[in-house]
C-alpha cells in the first residue's frame, strides 16, 4: 500500500496552491488539508499538522480508495476518501479555514445552508447566471469523520449542489475534476462568502 510513490507533479500541484492559501491566510495554524487524484484506485493528500505554506514532497502521502488509510494522514481523510469514491468527476479536494467561511457556518448553522443571491460570481460554481440562487451547504462538525463522511455523501447523493459544501464552526470544502477547477470553485466560494459577510456588517 505505502510503496505507491506520489508523482511530483501532483505534489508540486498541491504545494503550489499551500503558499497560495497561505498567502492569503485561509490555512492558520497549519489548518487545512488539500489532496489530488493520483489514479483510479490512489490519491495524494497533505499530511497532519504540517505548515500548508512550505509543503514539501515528504508532506503529501498516497491513500488507497479502498482499504485501510495509512498513518500520519490528516483525521479528515476520511471526508476526502468518500468524494473520491463517487467517480472520477472529483480529481482534486481543497479545503481551508478562512474567516468568512468558519462564521457564516455558525452563523447560518440552523437553517442548513448558506444563501446566496444575485453574484455574477455564481459562474464561477456552475451556475448559468447572477440571476440565481445558490445555496452552499452546512454540516454539523463531528471529530469522528467517518461517520461524517457518510452523513456528507448521502445528502450530496440525493440533491444537486454547487461543488462545495461547509463544516460548521470549522471551514470550507471544495472539490473539482481538475487541481485548477477545485481551486477555481474554493476561490469563488470564498468570494461569495467574504461578500455575505460584510453585507450583513453593513445592515447592522
Amino acid at each position: 500500500m505505502l510503496d505507491v510513490a506520489v508523482p511530483s507533479r501532483v505534489a508540486a500541484d498541491l504545494a503550489a496552491f499551500g503558499r497560495f492559501a497561505a498567502a492569503r491566510g485561509w490555512v492558520p495554524a497549519t489548518a487545512g488539508n488539500f489532496s489530488s487524484r493520483i489514479d483510479a484506485d490512489y490519491v495524494a493528500i497533505t499530511r497532519s499538522g504540517i505548515d500548508k505554506g512550505s509543503i514539501t514532497a515528504q508532506d503529501v502521502i498516497a491513500v488507497p480508495l479502498a482499504g485501510s488509510l495509512p498513518p500520519g494522514v490528516s483525521a479528515e481523510t476520511p471526508l476526502h476518501v468518500a468524494r473520491y469514491r463517487r467517480g472520477p468527476a472529483t480529481g482534486a479536494i481543497l479545503h481551508v479555514h478562512t474567516v468568512a467561511a468558519t462564521v457564516l457556518s455558525r452563523a447560518d448553522a440552523p437553517q442548513g445552508f448558506v444563501e446566496l443571491d444575485g453574484f455574477e460570481m455564481h459562474k464561477t460554481v456552475g451556475l448559468r447566471t447572477h440571476e440565481s440562487t445558490l445555496r452552499l451547504p452546512i454540516f454539523a462538525n463531528d471529530q469522528d469523520t467517518a461517520a461524517l463522511a457518510e452523513r456528507i455523501e448521502s445528502v450530496l447523493d440525493a440533491e444537486p449542489v454547487v461543488p462545495g459544501y461547509l463544516l460548521g464552526g470549522h471551514g470550507l470544502y471544495a472539490w473539482g475534476a481538475t487541481m485548477v477547477d477545485a481551486q477555481r470553485h474554493l476561490e469563488g466560494l470564498e468570494f461569495l462568502l467574504a461578500c455575505s459577510l460584510e453585507e450583513r456588517r453593513l445592515r447592522r
